[in-house]
């Protein structure tokens, strides 16, 4: 599922975000990445969806050799990966409904198809009943529900979450993890990079531990 072998990155200040890692997340794990503020989480996962070009090093996602994807791959490649931001990246001046059927419609989905499925990940959710409300009139906790469903509405096979609920409160932060949680359950492999190693030890047993670019303890 995603494979990484001797992982080099280092920006052009010479900073080295990432050194040596090597990774296996298999098909429908659930792995939690962990780790202090400038340890790597966030290049790992953008590493991973071609935010960002290794500096050495392989990344295979689905049997795709990232070092070798051309940029016109790149597309197809995400349409595989859902990925979660910390500040949801929503556009405001979109409808919760209309933020859902943007990625769809980007996929040049059918008009039918784009209702059926929008509806659908609405209702997993739990904001049937908010898709006409804006970014703006919804709480952090729905912004985030929101986030995720666009996210899965085109059925990635990987998830991927970078400090998905290090804007939210205590309790809505259970609520977040229990959706992904049910989204793992039902067959996506989900990646959560975090500061919060307690909430990684409650719901998962496969931890990869980051200090200083490096790879303590892989899943």
């Amino acid at each position: 599922m995603i494979q990484i072998f001797n992982l080099y990155k280092v920006y052009p200040d010479n900073h080295p975000a990432l050194t040596d890692i090597n990774l296996h997340i298999k098909k429908g794990d659930f792995v939690f990445a962990t780790g202090p503020s400038g340890a790597g989480k966030t290049t790992l996962i953008k590493l991973i969806f071609c935010a960002e070009r290794a500096t050495r090093g392989q990344i295979i996602v689905n049997g795709i050799n990232l070092a070798k994807i051309k940029k016109s791959g790149i597309s197809y490649l995400r349409r595989n990966i859902g990925v979660v931001f910390q500040d949801f990246k929503l556009l405001n001046n979109r409808t919760a409904y209309e933020n859902i059927v943007f990625a769809l419609e980007v996929t040049g989905a059918r008009r039918k198809e784009i209702k059926r499925k929008a509806w659908q990940v609405l209702k997993l959710v739990g904001l049937q009943n908010r898709l006409d409300a804006t970014p703006l009139g919804l709480s952090g906790g729905e912004q985030q529900r929101i986030a995720i469903a666009r996210a899965i509405v085109n059925n990635p096979t990987i998830l991927l979450a970078d400090e998905p609920t290090g804007n939210l409160d205590s309790e809505i932060t259970q609520d977040i993890m229990e959706l992904f949680k049910n989204i793992n359950e039902r067959g996506t492999t989900v990646v959560i990079a975090t500061h919060n190693k307690n909430l990684a030890h409650q719901y998962s047993d496969k931890h990869i531990l980051l200090e200083k670019g490096r790879v303590i303890n892989p899943a």
